[in-house]
């Protein structure tokens, strides 16, 4: 464990901290610069659209698990920055595609479906490095570091990437985030990771299946499992058909659309600059509880815009929803790495990000439901998908606990592979 003064992060942290920052913001510039070169330069309709993102959203259910399994067998800093170099190759190589006027819709998903792959990745092996970086009595503020930097990249990366495209051109966007992700292994590569404990050898699937069932049998984590895979789901319906919805219904411009998904980003920003002092004056399970409790109550602000179509509800639904969940993800992130053994926590952490993959059955519903029923029927079942959430969690141990849990520790007999 690095040693550093108590009234700061140690030094190796902040150099995770800052590839952190580099990493989301080349991940959030590619990914709307994406959708911006498919459809301008390659002239794509919806449904290629539609492909386009179902590519970018692969990874997250194929790789998660995998790449779960490798943070626990070797070196997550070298993991990571392999995983970083592996998304910087296929940010340069669209650039030179595009560049020479080779681009296809193809390539694009292909090389997008690659960058996403080093995303996935990253975001498996970066929580579970945390531990091995900073004290525990620091993870709560580590924690709200790291979505701090992931926060301001996901509030202006989609702006800062429009702005790229449409002032230096869609190649140099890409070069711009190509950049970012080389800087973000030049951090890592500064960054000493302490030694972990030797581990035996034993066949994938068994370690696979280790995980799977400590988060499955863990009175703590499943909950919170089951409450992150209904949140995304909910989530991505309400975002799936609100900017018709907006327009149709609340008369908002393009810019009003902008400014009020913008509230949504705010939140996010607010909740994880506060998120240190909430959680030094709360009970840890009362923070743990804030998040699901207030996507409730958001959902509930903007089903009120049905009977009151007003754009200030519908910004404030918004702010809630970014404000509130974003202290659950601080929290429940030190929560598994204080509940998790050492040896299963880039597993226990994958599953936590194969969450992501409901994103699609949100959208899916929303489809479905949005298209026999309009936009309203979706904000109606939206409160039922965040009443559901909010119900798992109250009912939960884990709303009762008054501080962060002990630090868990391997056992002899349950050591991971070592390949």
């Amino acid at each position: 464990m690095t040693n550093a003064p108590a009234n700061r992060l140690p030094p190796g942290f902040n150099r995770l901290a800052w590839s952190n920052l580099a990493a989301q913001s080349a991940e959030q510039i590619a990914l709307a610069a994406v959708p911006i070169v498919a459809v301008l330069l390659l002239g794509a309709g919806e449904g290629q659209t539609g492909l386009l993102q179902t590519a970018l959203t692969l990874p997250f259910i194929l790789f998660a698990i995998p790449a779960g399994l490798l943070a626990d067998r070797m070196s997550r800093r070298v993991l990571m920055a392999g995983a970083e170099a592996l998304r910087a190759a296929a940010l340069l190589i669209t650039l030179a595609l595009i560049w020479w006027g080779m681009m296809t819709m193809p390539l694009l998903a292909a090389l997008g479906f690659v960058a996403v792959c080093g995303t996935v990745v990253y975001s498996v092996a970066a929580p579970s490095l945390v531990p091995l970086l900073v004290a525990p009595a620091f993870l709560n503020a580590a924690n709200a570091r790291i979505e701090l930097a992931r926060t301001v990249a996901f509030a202006g990366g989609p702006a800062v990437g429009g702005a790229l495209v449409g002032f230096i051109g869609a190649a140099l966007a890409f070069g711009v985030a190509a950049a970012l992700s080389v800087l973000a292994v030049i951090c890592l590569a500064g960054l000493h990771e302490p030694a972990r404990a030797p581990v035996r050898h034993r066949k994938p699937m068994q370690d696979i299946a280790e995980g799977l069932s400590f988060v499955a049998r863990h009175p703590l984590l499943r909950p919170v499992f089951t409450v992150q895979l209904i949140f995304s789901s909910v989530l991505f319906m309400t975002l799936a058909v609100f900017v018709p919805y907006a327009v149709r219904h609340l008369g908002l411009t393009a810019t009003g659309v902008g400014i009020t998904l913008a509230m949504y980003g705010v939140g996010m920003m607010i909740g994880a600059l506060s998120a240190t002092r909430v959680m030094k004056h709360l009970p840890f399970g009362t923070v743990i509880a804030l998040g699901p409790v207030t996507g409730f109550v958001s959902s509930l602000v903007m089903a009120l815009t049905i009977w009151v179509p007003s754009p200030v509800l519908a910004g404030l639904a918004f702010f809630l929803l970014g404000a509130g969940p974003i202290l659950w993800v601080i929290s429940t992130a030190t929560l598994r790495q204080s509940v998790t053994p050492p040896s299963l926590l880039g597993r226990v952490s994958a599953i936590n990000i194969l969450s992501y993959g409901a994103r699609p059955i949100g959208t899916g519903i929303a489809a479905v439901v949005g298209g026999l029923y309009h936009a309203e029927a979706c904000l109606y079942l939206a409160v039922a998908g965040f009443a559901w959430q909010a119900l798992v969690i109250l009912n939960s141990p884990a709303v009762a606990l008054t501080r962060q849990p002990d630090m868990a520790v391997d056992l002899p007999d349950a050591l991971p592979t070592k390949v």
